[in-house]
């Protein structure tokens, strides 16, 4: 899920993880290109995350001159097979992109309103410390605005999914006690007076899809999106802790930055810690079809169109140059624009982006949490080349984080 604290406390350890010389092994593979060497600045990145550290990672781009599938490193680190393109993985905060889509589908529909507020849907809910239901929208919720604590960054829970993950890898949170951990602390901010990713805001964004529909916010986000894109490797598993096949294993260090922190395998997980906030899994192919549909106007009419894609400045460039309804946007230092959210969970890191209008899309992913330069994907992938010195655009989309 975008495990803010995640990024913030695996940094240190970026430039200095070192795995076993196979796992270093770099290999790549082409789908269909007409372009020739067009991604040869994207494998270049990709090779590099491997020999920085990475086990493995994935990509795949689409564009108007066809489909580009590679990988880099190892899947697994004990059978050493290659990352494939089927593989599976879990997207963690990507899939605020899928639940924000599904909200302003109901929007459209007269269902509900960006305006509404909290309390008008969820009474008692959004409560305490300063915390008023009844001050926040819909639309705050979506886009980071409504000052409600985030319940990742509470340092009780965040034990839990760190030092605590072995003990606590099974276990079973509702939405309502993700919530009432927020509720502990005191806002951030009132409500449209600041910018501050919460993960908490997306599982009342998934509790008020539930109430404005009748149904769980899993059923509207698989008939809604899943079913009618075909994106049959897409999935929200809730309190299942396995993956379906294919899939590759997942590692993570456990928020320990020390160069040679034991690696742990984290590829079972109960993932209802993260909820609407960050569950789902799926694929590079399933999340380019994805970002192409949603993009193109494919997915909402056009006033909710632009409603997805009116920003906020997140005024700390945590998540590049602006923050719509679940995605974000960015301006790469050769002026091009990308629409872009990351995802990060336990031993997972994902990208997903796009031009607008969907014409070119590119997902990454990561078998790891505790490295990742995204911004070197995103400009070789877009621009041709990885800048030698970071913009400050591409400063701010490296500190883009997942459920986070």
């Amino acid at each position: 899920m975008t495990l803010r604290m995640v990024r913030r406390a695996l940094t240190a350890a970026l430039a200095t993880v070192t795995l076993t010389a196979t796992a270093l092994t770099a290999t790549a593979s082409a789908g269909t290109d007409r372009r020739g060497g067009r991604h040869d600045a994207t494998r270049a990145v990709m090779e590099a995350e491997v020999k920085a550290g990475t086990p493995g990672i994935l990509g795949q781009v689409q564009d108007t001159y066809g489909t580009w599938n590679a990988s880099a490193g190892v899947a697994d680190l004990a059978t050493h097979r290659q990352r494939l393109p089927r593989d599976r993985f879990r997207i963690g905060s990507v899939t605020k992109v899928f639940v924000s889509t599904v909200l302003l589908q109901l929007e459209a529909e007269g269902r509900i309103r960006l305006d509404d507020t909290v309390e008008r849907w969820l009474p008692g809910l959004v409560h305490g410390n300063g915390h008023d239901g009844s001050r926040i929208t819909v639309r705050q919720l979506l886009n980071h605005t409504s000052g409600i604590s985030n319940y990742t960054e509470d340092p009780a829970f965040r034990k839990i999914i760190s030092t605590g993950f072995s003990e606590h890898r099974y276990d079973t949170y509702t939405p309502d006690e993700l919530v009432a951990v927020a509720m502990t602390h005191r806002p951030d901010f009132e409500p449209g007076k600041g910018w501050h990713y919460s993960n908490t805001n997306y599982i009342v964004a998934g509790m008020i899809v539930e109430k404005a529909s009748g149904r769980d916010y899993a059923t509207e986000i698989r008939e809604r999106v899943i079913d009618r894109l075909g994106l049959r490797s897409t999935t929200l598993p809730g309190t299942s802790p396995r993956m379906p096949s294919p899939h590759g294993r997942a590692y993570s260090k456990l928020f320990a930055t020390a160069p040679d922190a034991k690696i742990h395998d984290t590829t079972e997980l109960n993932a209802s810690w993260g909820g609407a906030a960050g569950e789902i899994i799926s694929t590079t192919g399933d999340l380019n079809r994805f970002y192409r549909a949603l993009l193109g106007g494919e997915l909402l009419p056009e006033r909710q169109q632009r409603e997805l894609q009116t920003t906020v400045p997140t005024g700390d460039g945590t998540i590049g140059d602006g923050y719509g309804l679940g995605i974000a946007w960015s301006t790469l230092s050769c002026g091009r624009t990308v629409w872009f959210h990351s995802g990060g969970i336990h031993g997972s890191t994902s990208l997903a982006s796009a031009t607008p209008g969907g014409g070119h899309t590119a997902a990454f992913n990561l078998n790891s949490d505790w490295r990742g330069d995204l911004p070197a994907l995103l400009e070789a992938e877009y621009c041709g080349s990885a800048p030698a010195a970071a913009t400050e655009s591409t400063k701010s989309l490296a500190r883009l984080t997942a459920l986070r």
